[in-house]
């Protein structure tokens, strides 16, 4: 079977594509803007950045029977626009499943996120995948995933020849993860907002690469939630750091945040404080009793592991 990944050079696809390389059951098509640094035996590289019409060829050439969809804008760099992330995350995603229809496809496996839930202060205390996607538009990162989600919705109705299944992923961790949330963990003190318990779900990175590989021959579709069991509130993340947070009332906060970005001394703005505020946190009962894949490591277990890597200990 050949398995195309997108984004197959960022911190999630390079591990897939690692998986997939050293399975003989399975042909592997890494595509990416760049060739990576380093390359596997066995695997076939190509190089466009997924808005393009290269994209379409490259799909008509390989003619794969499932596309692994992990290409987004997680962490924006300081260069970075609305527009530029629109156009990776939406108009990429749109791209690709053009070509998918286009060449017979049979399956697509898309990364979404807890994110596309949003930050809401009526969500229920645990999301499930019935719940409505209510991305923020003040979130670029949420709203994308919301439009995206919305995409494949459609898509399930036109083109219900296409598979789907569609992984809305807590936030992930691993020994090596660092990202806008880790950050967060790694200042000397936690930022917490005033009658907000910020709880979050972890996952490891090693169950999400796992959940996407059985994913590719399951005989099972849908949307799930992956996420390992539990949560953990920011106090007691605090607590497991070692570290005490600075509770602040949401307006100084937002007032704080909106003046720092301004002068250009953080890359959080006050659009953060519903991030904080109101965590999306995820029931993973599908994932286990309908998909059949149930994560080695709770979200406790996953953030300790994280902390003793070394990370964490403060700036």
């Amino acid at each position: 079977m050949k398995v195309l990944v997108t984004g197959s050079s960022g911190y999630l696809g390079s591990q897939v594509v690692a998986e997939l390389a050293a399975r003989r059951d399975l042909a592997c098509i890494a595509l990416d803007l760049r060739e990576p640094g380093q390359k596997l035996d066995g695997v076939a590289y190509e190089v466009a950045d997924i808005r393009a019409p290269e994209v379409d060829a490259i799909v008509a050439r390989h003619q794969p029977q499932v596309v692994v969809h992990l290409a987004s804008i997680v962490t924006p760099g300081k260069k970075s626009n609305r527009e530029f992330e629109y156009s990776v995350d939406v108009d990429g995603t749109r791209n690709l499943l053009q070509a998918c229809v286009r060449h017979q496809v049979r399956r697509v496996i898309v990364s979404s996120s807890g994110a596309a839930y949003g930050y809401h202060a009526d969500n229920p205390d645990w999301l499930s995948e019935t719940d409505p996607v209510r991305g923020n538009h003040s979130f670029a990162y949420s709203w994308h995933k919301r439009l995206v989600e919305e995409m494949l919705a459609d898509y399930r109705t036109r083109q219900p020849q296409l598979e789907q299944i569609i992984f809305r992923i807590g936030t992930i961790l691993g020994a090596t993860v660092h990202n806008q949330i880790t950050d967060l963990f790694e200042k000397p003190r936690l930022i917490a907002i005033r009658g907000s318990a910020s709880p979050f779900v972890f996952i490891h990175d090693q169950d999400v690469v796992a959940a996407i590989v059985q994913g590719i021959s399951s005989p099972v579709t849908g949307i799930f939630n992956v996420a390992g069991d539990g949560k953990l509130d920011i106090d007691e993340i605090a607590a497991r750091l070692g570290k005490r947070c600075a509770v602040l009332p949401a307006a100084v906060l937002q007032a704080a945040l909106w003046l720092l970005k301004k002068l250009g001394l953080t890359q959080y703005g006050p659009e953060q404080i519903d991030f904080l505020r109101y965590r999306p946190v995820l029931a993973n009962r599908r994932l286990k009793e309908e998909f059949g894949y149930v994560p080695k490591l709770t979200s406790a277990e996953v953030f300790d592991l994280w902390r003793r890597s070394g990370a964490g200990k403060g700036q």
